[in-house]
Parts: structure tokens; sequence; C-alpha cells
């Protein structure tokens, strides 16, 4: 089978997606011919290039010009102002923009990007937005050319504004029409959003030329009996509309040569319950969860094959069966059931079939089994990725929220689905949380190894719910063994098994980052989501990470059902506390959202959590069906912009010292949580760590690593000396061991 993986735009510019590397890696496994194309990164080069802009201007230049006397006219002379300087100054950014972008990749080897970024940096003719200008307004430092790489990241930004303002109000850096996908109820309205004006004026052409790309060409042949599989990865709400329009494109021009599927976390989560007939104009079937099973089972029928194409319709039975409901009685018809598979032995497939649904089967045990199989033991497959083409964008001088974009990423994960998987808001009840299946790490570590060596990319972005702890010591000890040649990050739960020895040894096996969920900074509120954790634990936790060199990040929560604005404050007084003590360096606060497969919304149905009340679907009716809506969730929504505010402020360093009440325009109540809280709880966990560096070492030497480096002999070799995380420490020669704990020896866990 030929198989054609496609990743529709709009998203992450820095690296590739990695549900294309791992479809990848599993087709060609199969024996399948297969490529994948990241058109994501193929938009950003048709827009974002001299060709590109000359075409924007070309079409907007006049309504630019008639947007700013609006603006003008209402008051608003600083938006007017920006509107008439980007169609001024429209030459300054031709003649900039492929010199803008050469800067942003630094891997390409373009030659001009360094040299350039002098005059970029400090010229008087070089093309200005309100982006750049706000970043140069606030540097707390002389301007060098180091700074070009925000300018240029910031000058993209600006141009991204424009566009959304006069071009396509859908358009954003990483995401596209991503608010109308989830609050829309119609799919028509959602649908006719393949044919704006980014879609229509930049991607079509993509796709144009992708069909004449000659591996494309060798896939797609219309004069075999053999259909050739397209795979849309949607992982998000901001793909959507583009996946329609990709979906569109090639079912208009390869008709029956092609069975476009559309698959990913979107799918997953909000289109696991449709019954949306017109899904059937663009694609031939969903894949739910990972894909391998329902893949495994679609190359064992008979639906690729062009001559098979009147076998999957269904029938009605006396009228009863409604698609648009899906209830009611359906049969399929005579000729599919003499096929060698059924429709319904296809592992996790919604079919689309001339309007009608035909259920995926849930009990196959086989596709189930080797579902597992294969997620244990694929590495993913990034041959077709050239990672020189992907802007390394700084849209932050917070070293933490730096590591997402200022990097390319290879992204893979130790593990698919939550080890713990108990939390109250996640989607406990679907695969990709509940489905917990670990990889063989040393597999896994060679083959992202060697994937690091052929890229040139030594960096592993771990995409993983939570990055299990003992698979984390795992790789590190492999890529000790390796000489620590991968740097890598990722998500975590924030766990006791955290130790300063344990974060010792993560960070000599290459780990810089991990970020977290803290979600409710309260003790009744971390019981409240099963969080399985209390705060003296996630302060132990940030502890050691901190002192062993690793950033961390934690994601915070607001808006609950069931949280009050005490709740609220004494929740942010916590965080406040955290940063001033040194321990986070990035956070982010996300609106809570009530979810279809959350825990919370299954203990609701079981009649907990009274206070509680989800509105009926009649009531808001939506196309993306995951995303539920309660009584009294507008409330929580004017925190929002001072939660924000006061956060990025703390990051940079600001703002420390002032009461957490104070950030809101509104009157809120003092907090109650003590000013010592976090100070008392870094002194508990500096008393255990001390207890523990002062504990005679196990007898099981497997467990005991030295990372301190050669010890040198001082003072006629009485005393030693050694260098460990930039301090010098001398102790006797004849020094009990665990003299050396927490200075280059360490203990992991038995």
């Amino acid at each position: 089978m030929n198989v054609l993986i496609l990743q529709p735009p709009v998203m992450q510019l820095n690296t590739a997606y990695p549900s294309g590397a791992y479809l990848s890696a599993f087709f060609k496994n199969q024996g399948c011919k297969t490529a994948w194309f990241d058109l994501n990164i193929s938009l950003f080069d048709a827009i974002f290039c001299r060709s590109g802009l000359e075409k924007l201007f070309s079409l907007c230049s006049k309504k630019a010009v008639d947007l700013a006397d609006s603006f003008e006219r209402a008051g608003n002379s600083e938006a007017a102002f920006n509107l008439r300087r980007y169609i001024s100054t429209k030459d300054l950014w031709l003649n900039w923009i492929d010199t803008i972008t050469a800067i942003l990749r630094p891997a390409a080897g373009q030659g001009t990007s360094y040299e350039s970024a002098h005059r970029f940096a400090f010229g008087a003719h070089v093309p200005r937005g309100a982006r750049m200008e706000r970043y140069l307004q606030g540097l707390d430092h002389q301007l060098t050319t180091d700074d070009a790489r925000s300018l240029a990241s910031y000058a993209i930004a600006d141009l991204a504004d424009f566009i959304t303002a006069v071009f396509d109000e859908n358009f954003a850096l990483v995401r596209y029409a991503e608010s109308l996908t989830v609050s829309e109820s119609s799919f028509e309205k959602i649908a006719s959003g393949a044919d704006s004006p980014v879609l229509k004026t930049f991607y079509l052409p993509v796709l144009e030329n992708l069909i004449e790309n000659p591996r494309v060409k060798e896939l797609i042949n219309v004069d075999s009996d053999e259909k050739t599989l397209v795979c849309v990865s949607l992982p998000f709400a901001g793909t959507f509309t583009p996946a329609l329009a990709t979906g569109k494109f090639f079912k208009q021009k390869f008709g029956e040569n092609v069975f476009v599927t559309f698959g990913g976390g979107f799918i997953n989560t909000e289109l696991r319950e449709t019954n949306e007939a017109g899904l059937f104009d663009f694609c031939d079937a969903l894949s739910y969860d990972r894909g391998y099973g329902s893949y495994w089972r679609l190359m064992e029928s008979a639906l690729l094959k062009k001559s098979h194409t009147d076998c999957f319709r269904t029938n009605n039975v006396d009228g009863h069966f409604d698609p648009s409901t899906g209830s009611g009685h359906r049969r399929l018809n005579d000729r599919i059931q003499r096929t060698e598979w059924t429709v319904a032995q296809i592992y996790k497939l919604r079919l689309f079939t001339a309007g009608s649904v035909i259920e995926p089967a849930e009990s196959d045990d086989d596709a189930q089994n080797f579902e597992k199989e294969q997620t244990a033991s694929i590495v993913p497959d990034f041959s077709d990725i050239d990672y020189s083409r992907y802007p390394l964008l700084i849209d932050d001088t917070n070293p933490m929220h730096r590591l997402w974009s200022d990097g390319a990423w290879i992204k893979a994960y130790m593990a698919h689905g939550c080890y713990w998987h108990q939390c109250a808001f996640c989607d406990v009840t679907l695969d990709y949380v509940c489905g917990y299946c670990p990889t063989d790490i040393k597999k896994l570590y060679e083959g992202l190894l060697a994937t690091c060596r052929e890229k040139k990319v030594y960096g592993i972005h771990f995409v993983d719910e939570a990055m299990p702890p003992a698979m984390m010591l795992a790789f590190a000890k492999e890529n000790i063994s390796h000489g620590s040649p991968i740097s890598w990050w990722g998500n975590i739960r924030f766990e006791k098994f955290f130790t300063r020895d344990v974060a010792d040894f993560l960070a000599y096996g290459g780990l810089v980052g991990v970020s977290g969920g803290l979600e409710i900074a309260t003790g009744n509120g971390l019981d409240a989501i099963h969080k399985g954790i209390d705060l003296a634990g996630v302060v132990q936790a940030c502890c050691a990470f901190k002192e062993a060199g690793i950033l961390v990040h934690a994601y915070m929560i607001y808006g609950y059902w069931m949280q009050k604005a005490q709740d609220l404050i004494n929740s942010m007084e916590t965080l406040r506390q955290f940063y001033a003590a040194g321990l986070l360096d990035s956070s982010f606060w996300h609106k809570f959202v009530l979810t279809r497969h959350s825990r919370v919304y299954k203990e609701w149905k079981e009649g907990k959590w009274p206070d509680l009340k989800p509105l009926e679907e009649k009531e808001i009716p939506l196309f993306a069906k995951n995303g539920l809506h309660f009584k009294g969730e507008e409330k929580s929504e004017k925190f929002g912009p001072a939660l924000e505010y006061s956060l990025d402020e703390w990051m940079h360093g600001r703002g420390l010292e002032r009461p957490v009440q104070s950030w809101f325009d509104f009157d809120l109540p003092k907090p109650t949580v003590k000013k010592d809280f976090i100070a008392k709880n870094i002194e508990l966990y500096e008393q255990k760590r001390d207890e523990a560096f002062a504990a005679p070492l196990p007898e099981d030497k497997n467990r005991i690593y030295w990372l301190g480096g050669d010890k040198i002999q001082v003072k006629g070799g009485k005393k030693i000396s050694w260098i460990y995380m930039g301090e010098e420490s001398t102790e006797k020669a004849d020094a009990e061991p665990q003299k050396f704990r927490g200075r280059g020896l360490c203990v992991l866990p038995g």
C-alpha cells in the first residue's frame, strides 16, 4: 500500500509535529511506500517571502488604507498609524523579508543572516512594526546584534497581525480559525472557512505544488486498482479548517484513487461522537486514538480497492435510522458481508458512507493488542523532515518560555498516555490519557540518537502527558553512557520521587527543563481535583530541580465551578511565593474547561458534584463535542487579565512584593495563606534532604553514582578536591562516602 502523510497548518513553527513521524515509522514497518510532508512550514514559506508579501500587499493595500481612515475617524490614531506604516514601508518589508527569515534559520546556512543582523538591529532603513518597537522600548540593556533574532521574531508577528487585520481574520501564526471551530454549531459555516483568503490565496498553491512533487506522483498511481491512503493529522482545533481544505483538494483531484483519513488529538477528543454527514465531502474515515490498530485492519480489508467502492453503503431498515442522531436501526448491505473483513471489524475507524456512519469495533482484541505492541516499539521516523527550514522564533526573554520555540526540538514520547490518569479536569476516559503504554527506552534512545546525528539537532522534547520518573532515569542513564550528547525536556507530574539526588542525575543526563501541572496552588484545591500530591511535595520537587539547574514551568487553572474568590486569591498568593523563592521560571494560567470525557463529568453523571450544572447541548449546540458549558462559567472571566498580567510581571522578576489582590481593579479578599508558607516548606525540604545526605550509603552499589569528575589530591595527598556544578569541594582523603552527597555523589531510588 502507498501512504501519503500530511500535516496541515497552522501550528508551532520551530519544529515538526511528531504524529507524522510515528505514522511514517509504522507504515514503513508494514512494508508500505510512505512519504510525509509538513505543510505547516510550507505555508509559512509561501507567505513570508518576497513573492508572498508582494501578493499580500497587492490584495489588501487599499483595504488597509480605508481601515486606517476609519480608525482615524474613530479617534484611534495609533491603529491608523500602524496600518499606514505597513503600506508606506512595504518596499522595506519586501526587501527585508527573506533576510528576516534567514536570521531565524541559523541552521540553514544561508550566509547573509548573521552579517545582516547588524544592519537589521541598528539600521534606520529597516521595517518596523508595533511589536518590534515595544521590544526595543522595553530593553533593559544596550541594543546588540544578539537582539536581531528577537526583532526578527517580532517582525514576523507584526506581519501576522497585519494579515489578521486586513486580509484574513482567522489567521494566526500558530493556529487557524480555532475559535470558529470550537464555538460554532454549524459545520457548514466551519467548512466554508476552507475557502477563506489565506487558504485560497496561499495554501491552495502549496497543495498544487505538492502534487507535482515526484514522490507524491510516485505514490498516487491513477492506473492502479489500489487506492493511496492519505493520512491527515489534526492535533489541534487550529488545524481543522486547513485539514478540510486538504481533504477536499485531494478528493477533488484524485477521486477514487485516494482514501482520505483524518486523525489526531482534535479528532480523538472533539469528534469522537460526531455524526456530521458533511464530513464525507472532505474525508472517507476518522481514525481514533493511536491509529495503528485501525490502519492495520484497514490494510487487511478490501476498502482500499477501487473495485469495492460500492461495498460500504448502509441501508436503512424500515426508515427508522436517523443519521443526524445516530439512533434507530441499520445494517450493512449483503455485498460487504461477503468481503474478507467487514467494516465493523475495522478497529476504531469510523467510516462515512453516503451520509451514514459505520461505527468502529471496540472489542477487536487482536487489533488492540497490535496497537499496544506498536506503541511500545515504534521509534519515530523524521527522515522526511529538513530541520533547517524551521524558524526559531523568540517571543519572550523568559528562559523557560523560550524552550517551546527556541530550538528545533525533535518530538517523541517515552510512554503513551498518563501513568496517573486521575486528575478531575483531564480527559481520563480517553485513550490518549488512560491508555498508558511505556516504550522500550533503550531502543527509543538509540533511535533518537541516530536521528539527532542525522539531522544535527541534539534536543528532544518529550510530549508525554507526564514522563514516567523511572523512564526518565533510564533515558538519562542511556544518555550518560553515550557522553550525554542529547538535551531533553518535557511534561512531568510533580512527585516526591524527584529528590535532589534524582534531579542531579537527570540534569547530568541532559534534562534541561520540566513542565508540570500545579493547577490549584492550595491544599484543599489539589485534593478536590485528585492531584495525588500535596503542596509540600510540589515544593520538594521544585527545590530539587532548581538546585540541579533545571528550569521549571507550572500550569495553573482558574475558573473551576466550585472555586470561590478566596480560593483563587490563595492560589495566586501561593504562586507568588513560588516565584519570590525562585522555585518557578514560568507558568501559564488556563481557564477551566469542562469536557465530556473528563473525570469530573463522569462523576457528575454518577450524582457527585451537585454544585456543577452542565448546560444541555440544545442550549449551546457545538460542532466540536468535547468541550461543555456550565452555569456560572462566565463569572470567572473577569479574573483573566489581572492573572495574566501579574504572572508576566513575576516571570520577569517584577512586582513580587505587591499584594496579589491589588492587581485587580475590583475588590477581592486578602489571601489567608501565611506569608512564609513556601519558605517553611523549603525549610522542610532542606531538612529532609540533609537527613538523606547524612544517611549511610545503600549496600546496592548499582544505586550509587559519582558525577563529580576527577578527584585531585591536595596538601600532600591528605585531602582531595573536585569541581561539581562550578563549585570546588575539598574533603579529607579518607572521609566517609556520605560526606560527598550533594557534591557529586548521588543515590538513586532502589
